[in-house]
């Protein structure tokens, strides 16, 4: 008798603006965010600091069965999109799921340069997905951060 026939899809990206997160997901974003950052780095720093709701703003969600595995935002700041919040649940780690992140965001930024401010250590990550550093390096939160910018001639 042959095995389940079924699909099996694994982690899955959805790129949504503001208005089209439901609660729940709205909740499990912050959540991640705030466990990530906040607890774990222990950086507490006001995450939700008016920008998530902007008109320009994007969410990047990777949702493996419902659950919210990582996150992106994506900021759009006229000349140039933003991203920042790239986060990963603690199970999610190790299995080259940052980079779907990554390239979910970044493929929400159409025809302009891509900054973000990389914790140094996550530099060279970076590099690997065409930034560069744009900067002398800084601490945000007691942690070393590197401006970076990755062109829109990629």
């Amino acid at each position: 008798m042959a095995a389940w026939m079924g699909r099996v899809t694994g982690p899955s990206t959805r790129t949504l603006t503001f208005d089209q997160l439901d609660p729940a997901t709205a909740y499990a974003v912050w959540r991640l965010r705030q466990d990530v950052f906040v607890v774990e780095q222990d950086c507490p720093y006001p995450d939700l600091d008016g920008r998530d709701d902007e008109p320009g703003t994007r969410h990047v969600l990777l949702e493996d069965d419902g659950a919210l595995l990582g996150y992106a935002r994506v900021l759009d700041d006229d000349e140039v999109w933003r991203v920042g919040r790239v986060v990963l649940a603690r199970p999610a780690r190790g299995q080259g799921l940052a980079d779907v992140v990554l390239q979910a965001a970044l493929e929400a930024c159409p025809g302009r340069d891509v900054v973000l401010d990389a914790q140094s250590p996550l530099a060279a990550w970076y590099g690997g997905h065409g930034f560069a550093v744009d900067g002398a390096e800084f601490l945000e939160d007691g942690i070393p951060h590197l401006p970076m910018r990755r062109s829109n001639k990629m």
